[in-house]
């Protein structure tokens, strides 16, 4: 089973940027050959679909909430995968996922994913 690992979350104020970071490990086919989804739950609300990123970097999706924000990434060499934030507002607060599964076809439905990270946290305030 293919295990992940978030990073780079913190505290940051409104307007600020963040590149968070997915490390991927223990994957039975190389990475490339997975779909990397980017997560978020904010207190008290449902997890939320962020964006995605197909095999090699082909095609990736957004949600409205961040589109034009946020930026996915992928260096399957390096075994990793992130999430570039700009312009980040309080709204923007929550725990952060990244999620893989072996398909070709990506998703922003958690039951579309099967191997999880533990999530980091992102504070935006002043």
């Amino acid at each position: 089973q293919i295990q992940l690992v978030e990073s780079g979350g913190g505290v940051v104020q409104p307007g600020g940027s963040l590149t968070l970071a997915c490390a991927a490990s223990n994957f039975t086919l190389p990475l490339e050959y997975y779909i990397i989804g980017w997560f978020r739950q904010a207190p008290g609300k449902e997890r939320e679909g962020l964006t995605c990123i197909t095999q090699r970097g082909w095609t990736s999706r957004y949600a409205d909430s961040v589109k034009g924000r946020f930026t996915v990434s992928r260096d399957d060499a390096k075994n990793m995968a992130y999430l570039h934030m700009d312009d980040l507002n309080p709204e923007d607060t929550g725990v952060y996922y990244c999620a893989a599964e072996l398909s070709p076809v990506c998703s922003q439905k958690q039951e579309a994913f099967n191997a999880w990270g533990q999530g980091t946290q992102v504070s935006v305030s002043a």
